[in-house]
């Protein structure tokens, strides 16, 4: 069933423009003769010109078309303060004065087709609450007019941006085209929720590279996401927005969001309190080695008993550390809950930091031979660590609804 009323929902197409006196009355005319009419009995369509006060009369031509159509409106900017500066001055005057429920990120060149605009629609009917033209999936392309340089930064920058921000979670899979600029958003819940402050640092780029971080901030409110093909055009005329810097803009702003997202942040805490067991251990093993040396005279045994002990101390310090640190949020308090978390806890680390390691390696040991150092390495991080940390997130610590 669709999530939309059968009362018409407003949508404003917020165009940000710079030197756009060649397209932007085209544009305008065009939406309003040929694509709204045919959606106008289901939607309120509304376009919203954010212009950073282009010399070259763009506002004026806004102007003038905002009189012959009253849907038509123009924020003029007393500045020109960048691509992610002019969207979320959009945003605000959308929700503000236009009482918009989706509000579209859209180019005014035609280099977005148009015709993009009923098959978004469509989707956020359906119930998707952030749409995504994708020039990755089958459908979409890049220009056919671009040269190798452009295509080649599109691509391999985009692959890495996506690769940076998300890997190896869901939305590695999930988004195609991160870089893309054609998207439309559900308001409530979403962009109602967002800091749209465009000064101060608020943004980490308020040129491409705010399309990563708007991007990252509305998967993580949990939008149901959705990609349609985008046939990106080549602009005929006017300026391109492109800037020299932005492959580094970009590359730097992917890097400060994974940095600064709080799962990445949690998963170092996760490997910092696994490096401190791992010490525990090999510390804890000579010592009690060296304890139970008088008593113990079995070598085999002594070493296996130390070994033991010492394992068991690493886990008191993992479960520990990470309990008030890494999983600070989501903390086990009182013996009534700390007990049996600390008995699943022993239990899941002997399966995975023993049981199924030692396994694995001796499969290799048999079908490859004997390169112990390597198998340790490749069940440490091939098993141990990615298990301990989906048991930790989805059993020990799993967050209480």
């Amino acid at each position: 069933m669709s999530n939309i009323s059968h009362t018409q929902s407003t949508a404003v197409i917020i165009i940000p423009t710079y030197n756009e006196a060649e397209n932007i009355g085209n544009m305008i005319d065009y939406l309003n003769t040929k694509t709204f009419p045919p959606l106008s009995t289901k939607w309120d369509l509304k376009i919203l010109v954010v212009d950073g006060n282009s010399p070259d009369g763009t506002g004026k031509i806004v102007e003038e078309k905002s009189k012959k159509y009253k849907n038509t409106f123009l924020l003029n900017e007393t500045s020109k303060d960048g691509l992610g500066a002019a969207y979320l001055k959009g945003f605000k005057f959308a929700l503000d004065k236009l009482a918009a429920d989706f509000v579209f990120e859209f180019d005014g060149d035609f280099q977005h087709p148009p015709e993009t605009i009923p098959v978004m629609l469509q989707a956020l009917a359906d119930g998707y609450d952030y749409v995504i033209g994708s020039r990755k999936i089958e459908g979409g392309s890049n220009p056919k007019g671009w040269g190798f340089k452009r295509v080649f930064f599109s691509e391999v920058g985009g692959f890495t941006a996506r690769f940076i921000m998300f890997f190896p979670f869901k939305n590695f899979f999930k988004v195609t085209d991160p870089t893309t600029g054609l998207k439309a958003t559900r308001v409530k819940g979403f962009v109602d929720k967002m800091d749209l402050d465009w000064t101060g640092s608020r943004l980490l780029s308020r040129s491409f590279g705010y399309k990563l971080q708007l991007l990252f901030e509305t998967l993580k409110m949990g939008a149901k996401y959705k990609e349609i093909p985008l046939e990106f055009h080549v602009r005929n005329a006017g300026e391109s927005k492109i800037e020299a810097k932005t492959a580094k803009d970009i590359f730097l702003v992917a890097i400060k969001l994974r940095w600064r997202d709080d799962l990445t942040q949690k998963f170092i805490k996760f490997a910092i309190v696994g490096g401190i067991g791992f010490i525990v251990n090999i510390v804890g093993g000579r010592i009690f080695k060296n304890l139970l040396a008088p008593v113990i005279l079995s070598v085999s045994l002594l070493n296996g008993v130390a070994n033991a002990l010492a394992a068991e101390l690493s886990i008191i310090s993992n479960f520990t550390w990470n309990n008030l640190w890494t999983f600070s949020k989501e903390k086990i308090t009182g013996s009534a809950k700390i007990i049996p978390k600390f008995l699943a806890f022993n239990a899941s680390s002997a399966i995975t930091g023993i049981a199924i390691p030692s396994l694995v390696i001796g499969l290799l040991t048999t079908f490859f031979g004997d390169h112990f150092l390597i198998y340790q390495v490749i069940a440490i991080f091939a098993l141990t660590i990615p298990l301990n940390w989906i048991v930790y997130n989805k059993i020990i610590w799993k967050k209480s609804k």
